[in-house]
């Protein structure tokens, strides 16, 4: 099969970028600037800048002289780099092999068109995405990794170049398209040899003598006439175990056999390492060319096969084999270090270390949700609101115990609500209080007990909190808000007693 290649340039990479940020600014000229040789230049401009004459390399200073409305902010080492190893990665959806390329990307899309209806559709998809991101893209396919960069830059912006037809895709474009450096590219224009037509055909030797070999090696290159190496980005997965099939897969039998042997061999390097699996994805390639995939995630470190293996059984259903898979990747996308405590002899485990009830809660949430199991810590605070927290899992511990000297209720709303009130003179319970549309009428109360606000975190009024008792018997905690009859004084009700 011939190696196609797709170049996708970004002219505007960081203010595009900061435009997506700051939306504001997308309307606006903007420049990225930074220190070179003690002075600010522009790094970096928009669209909008470049339109009204300022470009890279110029001082910042003049920047400003002609648009006095310039929007700049501060270049950071690193920044465009790690911009375009982003979009390389996420490029890997698209072809395997996907690397970065000054300020572009490099794609080889080898066999990988057919699966979006061919290389117009591919391409259209492609440079789709991204500029509904925000970013401005010119894109090119072709034979040889040159050509394509080439018709990328100098060419309409969206462009493909028929097989084997590179050469003559390279004859009206610039000696730049080349990728040669600057000093051969003033040469070849000051004999007016300003366009690649004019020259491709000279003997190799003159071209040689006048301007150096690496003019020749970039030509083949381009042209195809010799390789070009292409090194692309790889994601390494720390734990991650493969299964080739000798078949394609298609049952969910075969399925749950494929997974057991992925995990027991994923396990057995996680065991080896003192760790255990919080998060694993597991990949299956079709045949068709489309990547299925389902992930699991556990409450504690786990390494475990059984459990895990309990955990993906609730997914297979949801795997659609098509006409077959052949190969299967799982991935360890978080491991945390496991601490095995020694096995008592005469008592079983119970509480919360114990790893039968994490492997419980782990089915449960796989089949209710994990937002469905919730754990409270207490918190070193006296307002009501902010005495618990919620845990992240179940090894976390506050360092506090859980105590209720003075009486508080089992239920607490999640905020106060106004109620209707009958109080007679300060520090007096009240009489009868109306929640909801329902009077209750008080026959038993106990109060006041006063909680202040933590000063130097918020402003607001005391309380003064009352535990009542009514007509049937029902509990509740109320409280007032601020001080007897002053003008912003309020009744609330804020939790409920068994």
């Amino acid at each position: 099969m011939a190696k196609r290649y797709l170049s996708i340039w970004f002219p505007f990479l960081l203010t595009d970028w900061m435009a997506i940020r700051r939306p504001e600014w997308k309307e606006r000229a903007m420049v990225c600037a930074g220190a070179s040789h003690g002075r600010l230049m522009v790094i970096a401009t928009n669209q909008l800048a470049k339109a009204q004459g300022i470009h890279n390399g110029m001082p910042l200073a003049d920047a400003r002289a002609i648009v006095h409305e310039l929007e700049i902010f501060d270049e950071k080492p690193g920044r465009k780099e790690k911009l375009l190893e982003g979009l390389a990665i996420w490029a890997i959806r698209y072809t395997p092999l996907s690397s970065t390329d000054p300020d572009g990307i490099l794609l080889d899309t080898t066999g990988c068109c057919h699966l979006w209806g061919g290389e117009e559709a591919y391409l259209k998809h492609i440079t789709g995405r991204l500029q509904s991101s925000g970013y401005c893209v010119k894109a090119a396919i072709a034979d040889t990794i040159g050509a394509a960069w080439a018709r990328s830059r100098y060419g309409n912006g969206a462009e493909i170049v028929a097989p084997h037809e590179q050469h003559l895709a390279l004859l009206p474009l610039p000696p730049a398209a080349l990728r040669i450096p600057g000093e051969t590219t003033e040469k070849l224009h000051k004999l007016g040899l300003n366009r690649i037509e004019r020259f491709i055909q000279m003997p190799r030797s003159t071209l040689r003598r006048r301007f150096g070999e690496n003019l020749l090696i970039k030509i083949a290159q381009a042209i195809g006439d010799e390789p070009e190496a292409f090194f692309p980005i790889t994601i390494i997965q720390e734990f991650e175990e493969r299964l080739a099939c000798m078949e394609p897969i298609r049952t969910a039998r075969a399925i749950e056999i494929a997974i057991e042997r992925l995990l027991d061999k994923l396990c057995l390097r996680l065991q080896a390492e003192g760790l255990g699996l919080r998060k694993a994805e597991l990949k299956g390639y079709r045949i068709d060319g489309k990547t299925i995939s389902t992930a699991i995630g556990t409450n504690r470190p786990s390494d475990d096969p059984k459990h895990l293996m309990k955990l993906f059984a609730l997914n297979i259903s949801g795997i659609a084999p098509g006409m077959g898979i052949e190969l299967f990747t799982l991935s360890a996308g978080k491991t945390e270090k496991m601490e095995r405590p020694q096995e008592k002899i005469w008592a079983g485990q119970a509480g919360l270390d114990s790893q039968p009830l994490a492997e419980l809660l782990d089915r449960v949430a796989g089949k209710v949700g994990k937002n469905a199991i919730r754990r409270y810590l207490p918190r070193a605070d006296y307002w009501p609101e902010r005495a618990v927290k919620q845990a992240k899992d179940l090894s976390e511990h506050s360092g506090i115990n859980f105590h209720n000297p003075l009486n508080r209720p089992i239920q607490l709303l999640p905020r106060p609500e106004r109620i209707e009130v009958t109080a007679p003179i300060p520090d007096y319970p009240p009489m009868l209080f109306i929640y909801q549309g329902l009077r209750h009428s008080i026959k038993k109360a106990d109060g006041p007990e006063r909680l202040e606000r933590a000063w130097w975190l918020e402003e607001g009024e005391h309380r003064d909190y009352y535990t009542v008792e009514d007509e049937k018997g029902n509990r509740y905690w109320l409280f007032r808000s601020g001080h007897y009859a002053a003008e912003n004084s309020a009744w609330f009700i804020h939790g409920f007693f068994a």
